[in-house]
């Protein structure tokens, strides 16, 4: 008993300068406005005493209540009692800790959360990352040592086998550089050199790059060219590989028709659009096409080549640029990969 009456008391030492304050005033406005003997004075300010000693009681009683509550509240946190944020109850004049101690709770559970998803994608990234490698790896390694044991001397074969060996591991270096740029964009170390430029004479080149490859599957590249003066914002050397992954992608899943390349000038902005008449992506498929190793046709995306990481590359260049891609598709008529950059 005497040990939690201490213990109130000392809750209470807080409270005790402002109620010396409100003391001195009182018994100066007594003095003040009343005539009283020294008997009344001590009268008064042992009034005064043992309303202090119960006053402090009570606050004290008060204060040690409501840190008990807190620490119970913190407690529960520790040892993940509450399902969400609304089941932290401090209540009366700790309505507003209450309320930060609710958001704190809920940021950490958020933050946990985040925490999780990305030990998951991290093990998915992994597992993908080795599974891409393996391929090529395994495919070089077997055509390697068929040569080895013997068929390095078979003209009928040799060659054939030296092309697909130069083809794995072109593949191979293809994937590992997309994998260290994709590495950087994610971790915040690739750098943007911002400028303006050009852009038609830019988009032309672009267009002279690509023309032998669509003009070998017998497509027709479509481009109208923008006025000569018109300057856009951006990094020319990220943004080429925007385009390099969107026009390799539209000529390989592009078997006959042709690819469009359609600017179109807005007030602060200008619309770029890379368009096809290929074999298009499924409506469920579109929310994932930019996840890191997410393909529509694993099987014929193989066959035909590309790592994966293309449009996840694409996607992380142009939120650089303050934009955002945008796909439109439909199956058996193509797909349209739009973003716009600033004039």
């Amino acid at each position: 008993m005497w040990n939690k009456t201490k213990e109130k008391y000392k809750a209470s030492i807080i409270f005790l300068p402002y109620v010396l304050i409100a003391d001195a005033i009182i018994y100066l406005l007594f003095l003040t406005l009343t005539d009283m003997l020294d008997i009344q004075r001590m009268e008064l300010i042992l009034c005064i005493f043992i309303s202090n000693i119960f006053l402090l009681y009570k606050l004290g009683n008060r204060g040690r209540n409501e840190i008990r509550k807190i620490r119970e509240a913190i407690k529960s946190i520790r040892l993940n009692e509450y399902k969400n944020q609304n089941e932290i109850k401090l209540g009366g004049s700790l309505s507003g800790l209450e309320n930060e101690i609710q958001q704190l709770f809920a940021k950490g559970q958020n933050d946990l959360e985040n925490m999780k998803k990305l030990e998951v994608a991290r093990s998915e990234f992994l597992g993908n990352v080795s599974h891409e490698l393996r391929t090529p790896i395994f495919a070089i390694q077997g055509y390697v040592e068929t040569l080895l044991n013997g068929a390095v001397n078979d003209t009928k074969v040799n060659i054939g086998f030296l092309e697909k060996v130069n083809h794995h591991a072109l593949n191979l270096s293809s994937l590992l550089n997309d994998l260290i740029d994709i590495s950087m964009i994610e971790s915040g170390q690739m750098k943007m050199s911002f400028r303006y430029f050009p852009i038609g004479e830019y988009l032309e080149g672009i267009i002279n790059d690509f023309s032998q490859m669509a003009h070998e599957k017998g497509l027709e590249i479509v481009y109208k060219p923008v006025r000569s003066d018109l300057l856009l914002f951006g990094d020319k050397d990220r943004l080429r590989q925007v385009f390099v992954n969107l026009f390799t992608n539209a000529i390989k899943y592009t078997e006959k028709g042709k690819v469009e390349l359609v600017v179109e000038e807005k007030e602060k902005t200008a619309q770029i659009t890379v368009k096809d008449t290929g074999i298009g992506i499924p409506k469920e498929d579109l929310p994932r096409i930019f996840e890191r190793f997410y393909r529509v046709d694993k099987v014929r995306s193989r066959e035909i080549g590309g790592t994966g990481l293309g449009l996840a590359i694409v996607k992380h260049i142009i939120e650089a640029h303050g934009s955002k891609v945008t796909v439109d598709s439909i199956v058996g008529y193509g797909s349209e990969f739009s973003f716009r950059l600033k004039k």
